[in-house]
């Protein structure tokens, strides 16, 4: 019999030959679930000793259910899914892989923005279609000598800048309280407020993670003062903007277009009005993906467990709860 009972929630990747040759060290066993329900979970979880959590909501009532869990390690950057306070109360530690695909994000971002100045969707469904000489229904304008603005300025953004910085833009403003003003001067960007960035920008990229402070961030008010060409692109967490806004904004010209890679709502409903627009390019929450970034996505996710059940603590904790 194994020693430890490591339980995946939601199984999105099918084989676990990383996890599990990094969890053999330990004797653990690995068991995967497609958990759909919060009894469901309790149920499942109650006697694990570890879970690797992807999108599988762990709210407070499954987490006081809880009898032997040490540690939560999340399948990703964001960690808004599991209850961070209830699992601290909990003595449970909280972990993440903060680092593992800020190359293929920001790559997604770029070829985002690319995508939406030069209408590369547009042009390729009307062609299809039999259209042509497909210029006056969207035009397209230049790169260089634009203003980029980077809402959030972590790894992702900062490779995002790194990668657009031969485009010959005007200039790269920065809004992130949080980084040292120094710092993104030294890189080449400007720091600045809000709505600075919101009124100069003709990109605007998005690169802040969910919470509370962030929900909505980019609402009417924001729209309101951006450049009617501007173009938005989230690669984020799709509740960082408010769609509503966003699609009113986009169906009445009032801003150029948008490159989506995330949503509020995942998958993307059929009923969502967005999808009946022109000036949008979709993507499926999948700018954290590539096959490299997935095996050091497992890799690093099983270590964070593998260092908490010898003893330790997590590779990358979210949470202190001893």
């Amino acid at each position: 019999m194994s020693r430890f009972r490591v339980v995946v929630t939601d199984d999105r990747f099918g084989s676990y030959r990383e996890e599990e040759e990094i969890l053999r060290e330990i004797d653990a066993r690995i068991e995967v679930y497609k958990l759909k329900s919060e009894e469901e979970a309790i149920k499942v979880l109650r006697d694990a000793d570890a879970m690797l959590v992807n999108l599988q909501p762990v709210g407070e009532k499954v987490i006081q259910e809880l009898s032997k869990c040490r540690v939560m390690s999340r399948y990703g950057v964001g960690y808004d899914n599991i209850d961070v306070d209830a699992a601290t109360k909990a003595g449970i530690w909280v972990a993440r892989v903060p680092d593992y695909s800020y190359e293929e994000v920001s790559d997604q971002a770029l070829a985002l923005l690319l995508g939406c100045i030069r209408k590369v969707s547009y042009k390729d469904r009307r062609i299809r279609e039999g259209g042509w000489y497909l210029n006056k229904d969207q035009p397209c304008y230049r790169v260089r000598g634009k203003v980029l603005g980077l809402v959030g300025y972590g790894m992702i953004a900062r490779a995002f800048h790194r990668k657009i910085s031969g485009f010959e833009l005007a200039k790269v403003l920065v809004y992130d309280p949080f980084i040292d003003p120094e710092l993104i001067q030294k890189a080449g960007g400007n720091p600045v407020d809000f709505k600075i960035l919101l009124k100069e920008s003709d990109y605007i990229s998005v690169h802040v993670p969910l919470l509370e402070e962030t929900r909505r961030m980019i609402r009417e008010n924001e729209i309101s003062l951006m450049k009617s060409n501007v173009i938005l692109i989230n690669t984020s967490r799709g509740p960082i903007l408010d769609e509503k806004a966003i699609y009113k904004a986009l169906k009445e010209g009032r801003i150029n277009s948008a490159g989506l890679d995330v949503f509020e709502t995942e998958p993307l409903p059929e009923e969502s009005p967005l999808r009946e627009l022109d000036n949008i390019i979709f993507s499926d929450h999948a700018g954290y993906y590539s096959e490299e970034s997935i095996v050091e996505l497992k890799t690093k996710a099983a270590r964070n467990i593998l260092e908490v059940l010898k003893g330790g603590k997590p590779v990358y904790p979210v949470n202190h709860p001893f």
